[in-house]
């Protein structure tokens, strides 16, 4: 990479070097965020939940409310990344706008989500993989650890190779979601308006209210993720205006799409009843409506994009280990800021991207399946947490003038009201997963958070200074 490259210059004022490839382009920015939200695996694993808990209007009403609610975090987080591009973004603008102990609360809680989420969606493929492939269910793990491996690999050899398998990955996703959207709309067995039916609920109070906000889940854990444009900041052309751009955008092709499949789904349900209760649900709705060859082949396509979704998520996850290293912030910092000499990827914080999920998943191996999604769960929260905190602080920042230059792709005068609404909105979020029969999760949540603060006070604000460059230190250059 030529020196005297504005990116490179920004990077440098930052206080850091350049020692990731820069190599990724403005779609790539967008395919990485859009691949790991994946709106075929996030509506494909959760709809049951959702159609079972508020009927079909939970889907047609509540997947365009979050999509609205979510696309106000993408704003205010466009924001932010514009005005400090750096890899492990969150942690990063915590730091510089609230200072350490801000940072590395969110680096934590953010690691601890990824991390889960690594481990959730393989080990989601891996189990639909073996009853597919005809394999023993002895041989679950084995699959899983072959699957962690796969993107271990292809994210050490090359970012360009990632770069391109996301870009392929975003393809296949829309020209999937539109593909089985319009033989499923074609397929449909009631009127458009059977998708803002309220009523239904098979929770067993019977409150429908309640039903409905569990049933927003299905949203609010598909729409995570986009943040993954700005943790790769490092590595993209021009990351002030494409992050961004790569964020924002990734939210609003996936609610589009997603809500397209959605309609689809629900529009082609045989009986709601039924359907409801169907553990494989989507299934069900795909094989009764299109025949159980195209069925088959609309799973085979979600799973397609499940091992895309884990490709991008260990990508996303190392650089936060990288960023969040290169400052000390974790034991074995030295080996985990490390880059490959000639491949310019963090292989170290690869290989603990894919490590910790794995001894995860064998440590929680004889616990049942409850304890492991209860897990899952509270570390979803926990990037909620993670995505709100620099929001807020940023505000503070602003308000109090400490934050004064915004980056070239900024809201205006709209960028406090929609900073404001989208912290207001992650809130919802935590209210909403923390409702019963949720609390379980929520508790866990809030076991970690006593944890850290813990942590912290004890031990890590003894030894950790935060990024070598602090707001006022940006703000004194700059004049």
């Amino acid at each position: 990479m030529a020196p005297g490259r504005p990116e490179d210059e920004d990077l440098s004022r930052l206080g850091y070097a350049q020692e990731l490839l820069r190599a990724m382009g403005g779609f790539s920015s967008f395919a990485v965020s859009f691949s790991i939200i994946s709106i075929l695996t996030g509506i494909t694993t959760t709809y049951r939940t959702a159609l079972e808990g508020g009927g079909p209007a939970a889907l047609g009403l509540g997947w365009p409310l979050v999509a609205v609610g979510t696309l106000l975090v993408a704003l205010a987080m466009g924001e932010l990344a514009s005005a400090f591009p750096t890899a492990g973004a969150l942690y990063h603008w915590s730091a510089l706008l609230g200072g350490p102990a801000w940072g590395w609360f969110t680096a934590a809680t953010n690691l601890v989500g990824q991390f889960a989420i690594v481990a959730a969606i393989d080990l989601g493929l891996a189990r639909e993989l073996v009853p597919t492939l005809g394999l023993p269910r002895e041989s679950v793990l084995l699959v899983y650890a072959a699957i962690l491996s796969s993107h271990a690999w292809l994210n050490y050899a090359s970012v360009r190779w990632v770069a391109r398998l996301n870009d392929f990955s975003a393809t296949v996703h829309v020209v999937g979601a539109l593909t089985l959207s319009a033989l499923l709309l074609f397929a449909a067995k009631h009127p458009p308006r059977f998708v803002m039916e309220t009523g239904f609920t098979l929770r067993e109070d019977h409150r429908y209210g309640l039903g409905f906000v569990n049933a927003l889940i299905l949203g609010m854990f598909t729409f995570t993720g986009y943040d993954a444009s700005a943790h790769l900041s490092e590595e993209t052309h021009d990351p002030r205006r494409r992050a961004p751009w790569g964020i924002v955008s990734s939210v609003v092709v996936s609610g589009i799409f997603g809500y397209l499949y959605v309609v689809g789904l629900t529009l082609a349900i045989p009986d709601l009843a039924r359907v409801a209760r169907d553990e494989h649900a989507v299934l069900t709705i795909l094989e009764e409506a299109l025949g159980r060859p195209a069925g088959r082949a609309g799973m085979a396509l979600a799973l397609f994009a499940m091992w895309f979704c884990g490709l991008s998520s260990v990508t996303s996850a190392s650089r936060t280990l990288y960023a969040f290293s290169r400052d000390r912030g974790l034991p074995f910092s030295a080996a985990l800021r490390r880059v490959h000499a000639v491949n310019r990827t963090p292989h170290v914080s690869i290989l603990a991207a894919t490590g910790v999920p794995l001894v995860l998943v064998l440590g929680m191996s004889r616990l049942s399946s409850a304890t492991f999604d209860a897990m899952v769960s509270m570390a979803t929260m926990g990037l909620y947490v993670s995505y709100a905190l620099p929001i807020a602080l940023g505000v503070v920042a602003r308000r109090t003038g400490r934050w004064r230059e915004v980056g070239p792709w900024n809201l205006g005068r709209f960028g406090i009201p929609v900073a404001v609404l989208a912290v207001a909105w992650a809130a919802a979020v935590l209210v909403a997963c923390s409702l019963p029969p949720n609390q379980v999760p929520a508790c866990m949540l809030g076991g970690l958070a006593i944890v850290l603060v813990a942590s912290w006070g004890l031990v890590v604000r003894h030894r950790f200074a935060g990024p070598k460059i602090t707001l006022a230190d940006l703000d004194a250059r700059r004049d």
